[in-house]
């Protein structure tokens, strides 16, 4: 059976109805138009236009600048987001490169406001703790001559960005563009500075636990840890340790226990005294050492397998046991989640502009449009009335825009006003609807 294509001259029609909700929430609870209004501007488009325009298209997984061009004549999504007028590409170029710095220290301002005013649920651990993961994910610019790309632990030329990520929900509060090969422990510190007080913020009176991987194994990061009152969770670096060392101890001591023929485990927990500065400080550590005599389908190895790995931590034993704690540092692992969200989900691998100060810009942007699509998919695919009815938690963010941002709906202008007419039985009306209203009665 044939097809006619034809177009309207008079119909409005849009593929992505979800930007309803994301206008109300930079508009109404970001504060960047409050914020950016302290940049100078002698002329032309108002810098909130720009931001609004990028982050509507980080918002449906499109980071290069080209891609607005598509939308410059879109009614629905200037009237979605509020924009006066949106920029030409070259244009959106152009004002990114002369004040990126500027704009970016303003989004990443923006963000614990926007979740504040949003009342974003941060869901604790089973401890009580609020979870806190800090961790370096690399971004593969290969093949290109950005400014800042450089030679990554992963082994490709590239970024090596920094990103925090708070509660079971994984609110973005911090994400730092950095040179590939900048160790993750360089100027560590001082992104703890920035990202402590905004997780306090939206943490309230629940204690923090910032979990850490082995790059962040270092005397000075439990140092400030002990200052600051926060619990850690660091894993241990065993450097020039020796397994077989650790191994006549378990013997001795009688420590290993069988889990399966061919494998027995050990578990050491001890306070250690380690010295910083002019002082002593005592910490839990925990060692678990694994020997595997046999592969997991029987087969004899003819040298023992040793695995060892450790934890630092601030919580003590009556508290949070050794077999608790390592399953505690686990979940850690729904961090890489997170990452693989900003390079996959947002199409972020490769940053859009040869500039460092304007890549930067971007990731400082994306940290927005990933918590905006974060609270849109907590707040319309979790329910009972969700298009999905798989019982989670969390959905990914091309889940989010898969099933709420990319919509089809029709725009009428009907009494000076806008309706958003969906089609008779789409199963996002319902969620979406109730999403924005929510946002608008916030």
């Amino acid at each position: 059976m044939a097809f006619i294509f034809e177009q309207s001259d008079s119909e409005i029609y849009a593929s992505h109805a979800g930007l309803a909700v994301v206008g109300p929430i930079i508009n109404r609870h970001s504060g960047l138009k409050r914020r950016l209004k302290s940049i100078p501007l002698r002329h032309g488009i108002p810098h909130i236009d720009l931001v609004r325009t990028y982050l509507g298209l980080l918002c449906q997984g499109k980071n290069d600048f080209e891609a607005v061009e598509e939308v410059r004549n879109d009614l629905f999504f200037k009237q979605a987001l509020g924009i006066g007028r949106v920029p030409s590409s070259a244009r959106l170029r152009q004002r990114f490169d002369e004040q990126a710095t500027e704009l970016t220290k303003a989004a990443d301002d923006c963000i614990v406001p926007m979740l504040k005013n949003l009342r974003a649920a941060v869901t604790a651990l089973p401890s009580g703790h609020v979870a806190l993961h800090a961790d370096v994910f690399c971004l593969d610019n290969s093949k290109t001559c950005k400014e800042g790309v450089a030679r990554t632990y992963h082994g490709y030329d590239g970024y090596a960005p920094i990103g925090a990520y708070l509660g079971e929900e994984g609110w973005c509060i911090g994400l730092e563009l950095r040179p590939g090969d900048q160790h993750s422990q360089k100027d560590f510190l001082f992104f703890l500075d920035r990202i402590l007080p905004r997780a306090r913020a939206l943490a309230g009176k629940r204690p923090l636990l910032l979990t850490l991987d082995g790059a962040h194994d270092a005397a000075a990061n439990r140092e400030y840890l002990a200052r600051e009152q926060i619990d850690y969770l660091i894993k241990w670096n065993p450097r020039k340790e020796n397994p077989n060392d650790w191994q006549a101890r378990a013997e001795a001591e009688q420590g290993f226990v069988e889990v399966r023929p061919g494998k027995r485990v050990a578990l050491f927990d001890e306070v250690i005294e380690w010295t910083f500065g002019q002082r002593t400080y005592r910490s839990r550590r925990v060692v678990r050492l694994v020997e595997r005599t046999e592969d997991r389908h029987g087969q004899p190895l003819l040298i023992p397998d040793l695995v060892l790995e450790g934890w630092w931590t601030s919580l003590d034993a009556d508290s949070v046991d050794a077999e608790q704690l390592i399953r505690l540092y686990q979940r850690r692992g729904t961090s890489e989640q997170f990452h693989s969200e900003f390079k996959s989900d947002l199409d972020l691998v490769r940053l859009p502009s040869g500039k460092f100060e304007t890549n930067a810009l971007v990731l400082a942007l994306a940290a927005l449009a990933y918590n905006i699509l974060r609270y849109i998919g907590q707040n319309t695919l979790i329910g009972p009335d969700a298009p999905i009815r798989k019982a989670l938690h969390r959905r990914r963010l091309r889940t989010v825009m898969q099933e709420m941002i990319y919509r089809a709906v029709r725009l009428v202008r009907h009494g000076r006003r806008y309706l958003l007419r969906f089609g008779r039985g789409d199963p996002g009306y319902g969620p979406l609807a109730r999403c924005y209203a929510q946002v608008l009665a916030l």
